[in-house]
């Protein structure tokens, strides 16, 4: 299953991003500790490098995440040039009191009244950049809820007097390449619900779940995992929490459902769904991939050339005993 979600507002925000970045000194971009490279737009990273802007990365809703994994993450993202990560929770105001100091270390030359730290903040829908927004000027400035793009206008708002927060909408980006990251994303609310099939997004996650995290399935539903697959994961949600249709059949739609909420609210535990290992392996068997289809169209396009030249051999060779008969 390939996801896709990209409503018109979002390329109308790009463009304005884009044209905004000329006159910001840094970027905040909010991802899901749970999926960070997952989370982490292509098109952001594309606008943010091509205007060398420093990036103070958030991996919130740490709280959520498997911490082993996160610390894994922190150690990735820190080893970049003019990039800062941190882990934590964008609803602990002790968290976020951080974020200010952090921006400034990234751009020390600013954050005076005549030269004010100028940070946008940016990420995909529903990761938590207005609760962000919100507790950093500890007022409700941005509309925060449940479900993707929820906001859809950029916006500039004062930190004090030395410092500038400009809110865009949250963005995916056109196309997806890898399916399992718009799994992933649709699994953590990410993408608008008319994009997605909600069973086959959970089958996705419970084959996930089985890998790395099992007991914590059997901790929650009292259900043996041994020779489950991601159907038998919702299957089993089902039966346990007496999900039927008419008939005793399972009803996959709701176990689904509440296996997905189980998942996004932490009810499940702590879990992160890919690792830098995971992604590194992903990104090989991609390479790999594409320069197989490479090698096969490079392989067809020169068995075409070849039968174009012994055509084109052939047409000499004939044209040359016409002349001969002529003659």
């Amino acid at each position: 299953m390939s996801i896709q979600w990209f409503p018109g507002h979002m390329n109308a925000a790009r463009k304005k991003a884009a044209e905004a970045m000329e006159k910001v000194d840094m970027v905040i971009e909010v991802l899901d500790a749970r999926l960070p490279q997952a989370s982490c737009n292509p098109m952001i990273e594309q606008i943010r490098l091509h205007r060398q802007r420093p990036c103070l990365k958030i991996l919130n809703k740490a709280d959520l995440a498997d911490p082993d994994v996160t610390q894994a993450w922190l150690a990735h993202y820190n080893s970049q040039k003019n990039v800062h990560a941190v882990a934590l929770s964008c609803k602990k105001p002790s968290d976020v009191l951080k974020v200010p100091k952090l921006a400034l270390a990234l751009a020390p030359h600013r954050g005076t009244p005549l030269k004010p730290l100028r940070m946008m903040i940016m990420g995909i829908p529903n990761v938590g950049k207005s609760t962000l927004m919100n507790a950093l000027l500890k007022k409700r400035v941005a509309a925060v809820g449940d479900e993707p793009a929820v906001t859809k206008t950029q916006q500039r708002l004062y930190l004090g007097n030395n410092m500038v927060l400009i809110d865009t909408p949250g963005m995916l980006w056109p196309k997806i390449a890898h399916p399992s990251d718009g799994l992933m994303l649709a699994a953590s609310h990410a993408i608008g619900s008319n994009a997605l099939i909600e069973e086959e997004v959970a089958t996705f996650l419970g084959d996930c779940l089985l890998g790395r995290y099992a007991p914590l399935l059997t901790a929650r539903y009292g259900f043996n995992t041994e020779g489950f697959d991601g159907v038998s994961v919702v299957e089993g949600v089902a039966m346990r929490r007496g999900f039927r249709l008419k008939g005793g059949d399972a009803d996959y739609e709701k176990a689904a459902h509440a296996f997905l909420q189980d998942y996004r609210t932490g009810a499940l535990g702590r879990i992160s769904l890919e690792t830098p290992q995971t992604r590194a392996q992903l990104l090989a068997a991609y390479d790999a991939e594409q320069a197989e289809i490479e090698a096969e169209k490079a392989a067809e396009l020169a068995a075409q050339e070849a039968a174009q030249a012994a055509h084109a051999a052939e047409d000499a060779e004939r044209l040359a005993r016409k002349r001969e008969r002529e003659e």
